[in-house]
């Protein structure tokens, strides 16, 4: 297991530096860069003339090394980073990226984990009662929640719960984690149910679509197990039907569930960009988009180096877990 997680490290290693490379060459692609987002600005917010904004546009450029060729804007990022740890200076934010990441990384971990376990927990219980209930009310009326959920689009269910939030039940607190009371206090039972109320629609909206689509896929591994030859061997032997299930049909029916979380670890890490968005949260995936509106490319390439770290993290852990799960992936498929 060592020898594993040293080869998978160590690969990933190019990978990533792969991947920044790539990264930060289809950021800098797009013509223009935060040198002219300033100059829009200047001319439409600030009357300035035109050939007056365009001067202090470019001495931004010299002074932030933007007319520096591509390779050498990337290396000195990418040294910052292997060197000091230093993901450079946010153009649009004015600090540093490192700090704005700090910012919104912890509060997108822990809402985008908060959904994934529910979505996981709710999804898999409910797609066993699908499967082990098939063609009855509940796996209909389970099935209907099922498509609801892979089909109504995210922003869409987001613009329906502000509008009801906001004009219809007169909710005025909208966009932040906490209400401004709780604002520099420390943790506890008040300010905890304070965050719930604030957050419960993104949790809802993001766990219904990950419940949904687990419940479909648990559903439909977990019927064709049920038909497997070694199902029915252990019936014939007369265990009862829920030591059947649980201990030999489910464990084969998450395989493909499991693998799946090595895919989804960064798409939570996006926070729910459009239901973020919408609800104006500080989390990663608006920062993402926002960045990329304005060309302050070091915050998004950080971000989405981050974002493909927490890739190669995720598909080691769901290596991890199908071999804890099926000992003849441990084995590496050898009896002896």
């Amino acid at each position: 297991m060592l020898r594993f997680l040293v080869f998978r490290i160590l690969g990933a290693i190019p990978l990533l530096f792969l991947l920044s490379v790539v990264t930060f060459a289809i950021i800098q692609a797009p013509p223009g860069d935060y040198a002219d987002y300033i100059r829009s600005m200047l001319i439409n917010m600030g009357g300035v003339r035109p050939d007056l904004a365009e001067v202090q546009a470019e001495a931004y450029r010299q002074a932030h090394g933007l007319n520096d060729p591509l390779i050498v804007q990337y290396f000195r990022w990418i040294t910052g980073i292997l060197t000091r740890f230093d993901f450079g200076h946010s153009l649009y934010y004015n600090k540093p990226v490192g700090n704005v990441i700090a910012e919104r990384l912890p509060a997108t971990i822990l809402l985008a984990l908060t959904c994934h376990v529910l979505a996981s927990l709710l999804g898999i219980t409910l797609g066993i009662i699908a499967a082990t209930r098939q063609y009855s009310w509940a796996d209909t009326i389970l099935g209907i929640i099922s498509f609801m959920g892979m089909t109504i689009p995210r922003f869409l269910l987001a613009i329906v719960i502000l509008y009801v939030l906001v004009f219809r039940m007169g909710v005025n607190e909208i966009g932040n984690f906490n209400s401004a009371y709780w604002g520099g206090q420390p943790w506890g039972w008040g300010r905890f149910v304070d965050l719930v109320a604030h957050v419960w629609p993104v949790v809802f909206i993001a766990t219904f679509g990950g419940l949904a689509y687990n419940m479909r896929v648990m559903r439909a591994n977990l019927l064709d197990v049920l038909n497997s030859q070694y199902v029915e061997t252990a019936r014939a032997k007369g265990l009862p039907e829920g030591a059947v299930i649980m201990k030999h049909a489910v464990p084969n029916a998450l395989h493909p569930l499991v693998a799946y979380q090595g895919v989804v670890l960064p798409y939570m890490l996006t926070g729910e960009i459009e239901v973020a968005i919408v609800f104006g949260l500080a989390t990663v995936g608006p920062a993402i988009v926002g960045s990329m509106g304005v060309g302050d490319v070091f915050v998004t390439a950080s971000f989405m180096l981050v974002l493909a770290a927490t890739l190669i993290i995720g598909n080691i852990i769901a290596d991890l877990l199908l071999v804890a799960l099926d000992p003849r992936i441990r084995l590496g498929g050898n009896k002896e």
